[in-house]
């Protein structure tokens, strides 16, 4: 017997032209989360009309000025055909023609942000273009036709494909259904269709008026995109705490589910926020924690490296050799499924090697495989999970959604400068003394003074006084130590 869908609730908390976050909790346990601030809008998304700057022939690449400060990184196998120009013979074995023979630096070209840019790298572009819409996602250069592989019911995605046939779309566009769609009607799903066509077509009429390099269209900001993308039949309430966008969403939840009056509540109590109010602000706040809890008591730890993301699962309660293989598998099932919940919620991208505690028989290897494979179903993202090593490693590659919640609002630590740890008292101590005796070798003045931070100083003045003092009477110097203060413009 299919188990029962469990309650969802999607909250939406607006600080008005600063911010947005966006919840979706399954019976009170957060499973997503998202926020957006408004001085690091995304450009994921977003479509431009701009042009060539140079083309790398070793990395067969264009670089493309489409206004932003670092310019986008695209490859020949994103470069659409249509874009190709003069005459040009395939070379034989390969699937693409050489870029410098079918492309020209200053050619203008329309590109959609794919991936954000990041660091020192330039945002990954395409141009091959697609517009999300509520049912469809509507694809220019790709003409095919296609059912989301998430939507598994045979018979509903028999409907959708008839339902694709039925339109009448022009030549080099596609349609691929969504999980949105099931259980639309055709009028709905036409009404869809028949927006995102409107949509393109003002954008390509944009597009031809306007001089490279220009934003031709904005994706829609994160509480617009929430519903759209994220409101399906499962979520029972949608919570905003911001009048606007309460009146924006409902506007656009009465056109997708016309028969739920009472979807979207607006939360207007002064005394607790929103995600106070429903015991979600804690679950929120533990995503940005190295460390995550597990409800039996163990804990999973998340450290972040260039190559990869190592998962280490710690345990205090497993004891006995008697027990302890039926513990491991019992702690390890438990954490697979964490961990699945903790990669939506922090957006953990790329390689993940996670180390989970030794056991012995394949067969319990095989059942947690089978448990993160399951949970992992439930992800937006894309993932792809290999078995547990003799090691007992556990390595998973996950597509990244987007610039995370983590990525987004922390940076690295001013003292340990994001390596998460810093040198000891005695040793910046031991530093500060060598500065300190340097300066009383080579200055003239009868007074020296040395600058530093508080804790240091107290440090030096309480555990080194004895050495300051000899340095002072070996040189017939005063030595001063003077606090470190940071002072607001």
């Amino acid at each position: 017997m299919p188990n029962k869908k469990k309650r969802q609730k999607m909250f939406i908390s607006v600080l008005p032209g600063e911010q947005v976050e966006v919840v979706i909790a399954e019976e009170g346990k957060v499973n997503e989360y998202y926020v957006e601030m408004v001085h690091q809008a995304k450009t994921k998304g977003n479509i431009y009309k701009g042009y060539i700057h140079n083309i790398d022939n070793g990395l067969q690449a264009a670089f493309i000025n489409y206004g932003a400060e670092r310019n986008g990184f695209l490859q020949i196998d994103e470069v659409h055909p249509e874009y190709y120009t003069g005459n040009f013979t395939q070379k034989k074995g390969s699937r693409y023609p050489l870029m410098q023979k079918v492309l020209k630096p200053g050619q203008e070209i329309l590109v959609q942000v794919v991936k954000e840019p990041t660091g020192k790298k330039g945002a990954f572009l395409t141009s091959y273009l697609s517009l999300p819409g509520r049912s469809f996602v509507y694809t220019v250069g790709r003409s095919q036709m296609g059912v989301s592989r998430k939507i598994e019911n045979e018979k509903e995605r028999t409907r959708l494909k008839k339902a694709l046939e039925s339109f009448e779309t022009t030549e080099g566009v596609g349609l691929i259904a969504r999980t949105a769609a099931v259980g639309q009607s055709k009028a709905a799903l036409e009404r869809d269709y028949k927006y995102l066509n409107r949509l393109w077509t003002d954008i390509r009429s944009n597009a031809q008026k306007e001089k490279a390099p220009v934003r031709v269209y904005k994706e829609l900001g994160l509480a617009e995109r929430a519903v759209r993308d994220y409101l399906t039949s499962d979520v029972t309430e949608v919570w905003v705490d911001d009048q606007e966008t309460y009146d924006q969403i409902s506007k656009f939840v009465k056109l997708a589910f016309p028969r739920k009056n009472n979807l979207v509540r607006l939360h207007d109590e002064n005394d607790l926020s929103l995600l106070e109010r429903f015991n979600l602000l804690k679950q929120v706040e533990e995503i940005y924690s190295r460390e995550a809890s597990m409800p039996s008591g163990g804990r999973l730890v998340f450290d972040a490296t260039e190559a990869l993301t190592a998962v280490d699962i710690n345990s205090g309660k497993i004891g006995g050799e008697r027990n302890f293989q039926k513990m491991a598998l019992k702690t390890n099932v438990e954490a697979a499924r964490e961990i699945a919940r903790q990669l939506r919620l922090r957006d953990i991208g790329g390689q993940v090697v996670i180390d989970f505690i030794e056991m012995k028989n394949p067969k319990d290897c095989r059942e947690v495989e089978k448990v993160m494979r399951a949970e992992l179903k439930n992800d937006r993202a894309r993932t792809d999970v290999n078995r547990i090593s003799s090691f007992g490693l556990m390595e998973l590659v996950r597509q990244r959604l987007g610039s995370s919640a983590i990525a987004i609002s922390t940076e690295p630590c001013p003292c340990c400068k994001g390596t998460g740890i810093r040198r000891n008292m005695e040793w910046q101590a031991l530093q500060a003394l060598k500065e300190i005796h340097r300066a009383l070798r080579t200055s003239d003045e009868d007074q020296i003074e040395h600058t530093c931070e508080e804790e240091l100083a107290i440090y030096l003045l309480n555990s080194k006084r004895g050495i300051l003092a000899n340095l002072e009477k070996r040189y017939g110097k005063t030595v001063h130590i003077d606090l470190e203060y940071e002072y607001d413009e």
